[in-house]
């Protein structure tokens, strides 16, 4: 019978091949999330968190109820706050981050041996009999070869997890604070239509009067009548627009139930005195962009990948088998036991699959990432370019529209009422300046809003977070289109 020192010795062989790698770092139920947060706190200026329990979950609601208790009116910074506290694909998006650490540490451990045991035995104890006993153990040595590189292709690919979490972050604080801006345009679009009606609902009543003493014709009235019910149809429009605007923001910041008894400001904020100006945006967008560092890590791992199949290139199952083989005879009545080891080393010949094919894939992997870190990095100079474009050019036509249009609009205004005062012109022609004062200022709002808008994809096209689904150009026209066909 052999020893059990002896059965130890041979069973610890196969796992003394590889040194000793711990995955401490990867067994956290947080790991890397503190690299996330650090990186996009840096942009966002906000806290996030990685809810795993109960009482996690319970501080963060209970801070988002203190948020909105604090402000009734949610302003920009505090609606970016709660999203990051309360939207729950953002925390789906962390437990991305928890499956490739725990795939990395997964890499760490090593492949169980295959452990078999068996028994014969021929004769009699009276005619002369043996019995054999065999034990061995399996162990993949390939694997064990190539397991630093293993690790290594999971570790690139847990700090690609890490980026792809932070750039999950501040895309949801971009798309937060985009719908926060559409939200408070669209109220503030909705208070200038509502004067825009008192004005009008004035006409028609001063129509409707001269039209009973004969001083106004039928037609003259309808188009007064009309203008107020086409009017009315826009500012419904708009209100419909505005509760849809808030609800967007609603969903991003993850808000039901009572918490939905919130209110945004009427009014975006005025434009600043000036804009800075950024002359090396591509260079830090280059050195910035989360999403370009993630396609780096993408061609490091598949670089990584393609010299493991080098590697494995001939050879892609190589085991070794170890173990021990005990008999025991009876001769002459007496028993004797005879122990001896074995060792057996197993592989595939690549008689038909010399993997030429495997290596022709690997090679194309890596060309394939390479050219998608090229074109990412022309995009990105091209995205920071356009968006400081946008930002830039935003300003100058908001400030256009708040310094000249809508103050030469107000003179035509002041004017009208003198020369009305003064019995030259009639109501009609002062209401009809009063309006297209009106439209001039819906169009300041919709100028401001592309502004405000422009300055949020700043930080998405310098940091990386989701770039604006909206088009470039300016929506000022389409605005002027819609409220000039309110007009006459």
């Amino acid at each position: 019978m052999i020893g059990l020192g002896k059965f130890v010795t041979v069973l610890a062989f196969p796992l003394m091949l590889s040194g000793c790698v711990t995955g401490a770092e990867y067994a956290s139920k947080h790991a890397g999330f503190a690299s996330v947060a650090d990186k996009t706190a840096i942009v966002t200026t906000k806290q996030t968190v990685w809810i795993q329990n109960q009482n996690q979950a319970r501080s963060a609601a209970a801070q988002v109820k203190n948020l909105l208790a604090q402000k009734k009116t949610v302003d920009v910074e505090t609606a970016v706050q709660i999203a990051l506290l309360n939207n729950k694909g953002l925390q789906a998006a962390y437990a991305d981050l928890g499956d490739s650490a725990a795939d990395a540490w997964q890499s760490t451990m090593f492949i169980n041996p295959t452990v078999s045991i068996g028994t014969t035995g021929i004769g009699t104890p009276e005619l002369g009999a043996f019995k054999t006993i065999e034990a061995m153990i399996t162990t993949n040595i390939l694997a064990l070869a190539t397991r630093n590189r293993d690790i290594a292709i999971a570790d690139t690919r847990f700090r690609q997890a890490q980026l792809t979490a932070a750039v999950r972050t501040l895309q949801l604080a971009a798309d937060t604070r985009r719908a926060w801006i559409g939200a408070v345009a669209t109220w503030e679009t909705v208070g200038q239509l509502q004067r825009a009606q008192a004005a009008a609902d004035a006409a028609s009543e001063l129509a409707e009067k001269l039209g009973e003493t004969g001083a106004m014709t039928k037609g003259a009235q309808a188009r007064e009548h009309v203008f107020v019910a086409e009017l009315a149809g826009e500012t419904a429009k708009a209100r419909l627009a505005a509760r849809l605007a808030k609800e967007e923001l609603t969903r991003l910041m993850g808000l039901w139930g009572n918490d939905l008894d919130y209110e945004v400001p009427n009014s975006l904020a005025p434009l600043p005195k000036a804009i800075a100006g950024r002359d090396a945006i591509e260079a830090e967008a280059i050195r910035n962009r989360i999403d370009l560092q993630i396609a780096k890590l993408e061609l490091e791992a598949t670089a990584r990948s393609y010299g493991l199949t080098e590697a494995t290139r001939y050879v892609t199952d190589l085991e070794i088998l170890t173990g021990f083989e005990t008999e025991r005879e009876i001769e002459d009545d007496e028993k004797k036991t005879r122990t001896t080891g074995q060792v057996e080393l197993a592989f595939a010949i690549p008689i038909f699959d010399s993997g030429k094919a495997r290596m022709r894939k690997a090679e194309l992997a890596y060309m394939r990432a390479a050219n998608q870190l090229a074109e990412k990095a022309v995009n990105v100079r091209s995205e920071a370019r356009s968006a400081f474009e946008s930002y830039r050019s935003n300003y100058d036509i908001a400030r256009h529209y708040r310094n000249n249009v809508v103050p030469l609009r107000s003179k035509v205004e002041e004017e009208s009422l003198l020369t009305y005062n003064g019995m030259i012109t009639n109501t009609f022609e002062l209401l009809t300046d009063t309006r297209d004062k009106i439209n001039s200022i819906l169009l300041s709002v919709n100028a401001k809003r592309d502004f405000w808008l422009a300055e949020a994809n700043l930080a998405p096209a310098i940091y990386g977070g989701g770039a604006s689904n909206a088009p470039a150009e300016t929506e000022v026209a389409a605005a002027s289109e819609r409220s000039g066909g309110s007009g006459h």
